[in-house]
């Protein structure tokens, strides 16, 4: 997929890149008529080869678009452009729950148990919402839940599974669900119910508490299989001040048959609620999160940048590659998640259908080409687009 930097893609000004997973890549962008920054998540090519990927797409997205919760990220759009599937939603400042976890372990700050009450009593409260119109997840995960900048948390991309087939596999291999979160039921094909959301849960429950996810192992086959057959490990041995009351929440909702857990993300907080000696109205709407993990800095265009006003420039009509003014670094940080994004920054890298088109019409006269590079990195780009550059025309030189 090209990188959408500087491009407009239907009302969207494209203005950083904040990562790629397994579904989407993820860019921050801008809407004028609005004035407001928005996340456009942009699924990969070839999940649209399924034949039946445009009518599911049109139908889930709808109802997700539908979906208006205080623990929802909210979606505003869903289009196509160009066989290129995207959709809008509301741009979030602050981290995943999964980076936030890595900053406390880092740091020696656990989350107390109060706090995760908290977070799971949130998190219950959305999926049951979600489950009553018809939605579930499939693919719940610290990774697919954003904290704000004031303490509360979020969840991303519902009806993402469903719109992709809970069984379609990804470029590289993976699952649309997580080995490491996903039920049983999953592991072994079946697409799953509400109650396999609530066992996903029971597994961020369990790594909130005890500090690692209850399986690991080298495959994710091997991670999946110990879902399907292995005892769950005690939380307890892992992290002995757990009081047992709260364990026994704990292992029930991992019960690996779905009967045997609970059935409501209600009745889960209510259980887990109890057994922290937590009251109902000590949400995190009363006790919103301190947030340790600093702000991302990304690189990122100006809506005003002559690279959206020079003409028009859509994701159709522009060569692929950034094109436009250089990036400038932002000073708050950008949070919305897809999976493991591989990326905290817009970077640009230069076009090589481009450089095949420069030496077609210099008739191979690669001294040229070189030169050309060279002087456009250093006037265009920064210092590591420079040696990209650079090293772009020597490797063509050579070959």
């Amino acid at each position: 997929m090209p990188d959408l930097i500087g491009q407009t893609i239907g009302k969207y000004r494209v203005v950083a890149r904040l990562g790629r997973g397994g579904m989407a890549e993820v860019y921050k962008a801008y809407h004028p008529g609005l004035a407001r920054y928005v996340a456009i998540k942009v699924l990969h090519r070839h999940l649209a080869d399924d034949p039946d990927f445009i009518g599911r797409f049109e139908r889930e997205a709808r109802a997700v678009a539908n979906l208006r919760h205080p623990n929802i990220v909210q979606v505003f759009d869903f289009d196509v452009q160009d066989e290129m599937y995207y959709m809008a939603m509301e741009f979030v400042g602050g981290p995943t729950l999964k980076m936030e976890l890595k900053t406390r372990n880092k740091l020696g700050q656990p989350f107390t148990l109060e706090e995760t009450t908290r977070v799971m009593m949130a998190l219950c409260s959305a999926i049951d919402y979600a489950h009553l119109h018809g939605m579930v997840h499939r693919d719940l995960k610290p990774a697919n839940f954003i904290l704000t900048e004031d303490g509360q948390i979020l969840i991303l991309d519902f009806g993402i599974a469903k719109i992709v087939g809970a069984t379609q596999f990804t470029a590289t291999g993976a699952m649309s669900g997580t080995p490491a979160y996903m039920s049983p039921e999953q592991g072994q094909g079946e697409r799953g119910d509400e109650r396999s959301d609530i066992y996903s849960l029971g597994v961020v429950l369990y790594e909130m508490a005890t500090g690692r996810v209850p399986y690991d192992a080298d495959t994710p086959f091997a991670i999946i299989m110990k879902h399907i057959t292995d005892p769950l490990p005690s939380p307890r041995t892992i992290k002995p001040d757990i009081p047992e009351v709260v364990e026994q929440v704990i292992l029930k909702a991992l019960s690996k048959n779905p009967d045997d857990r609970y059935q409501s993300g209600a009745e889960f907080a209510a259980a887990l609620r109890k057994a922290v000696g937590l009251s109902g109205d000590d949400t995190l709407s009363r006790n919103p999160l301190r947030i340790l993990t600093p702000p991302r800095r990304i690189a990122e265009l100006s809506p005003t940048d002559p690279a959206f006003t020079q003409g028009i420039r859509t994701a159709a009509t522009m060569p692929h590659g950034r094109q436009g003014a250089a990036p400038t670094v932002a000073g708050q940080a950008a949070g919305v998640q897809t999976g493991d994004l591989r990326s905290d920054t817009a970077t640009v890298v230069p076009s090589r259908a481009a450089v095949s088109r420069n030496l077609a019409l210099m008739g191979g006269v690669v001294a040229v080409l070189i030169a050309l590079a060279v002087i456009a990195a250093l006037t265009f780009g920064s210092s590591r687009e420079k040696r990209e550059a650079t090293q772009t025309a020597a490797a063509i030189a050579q070959s």
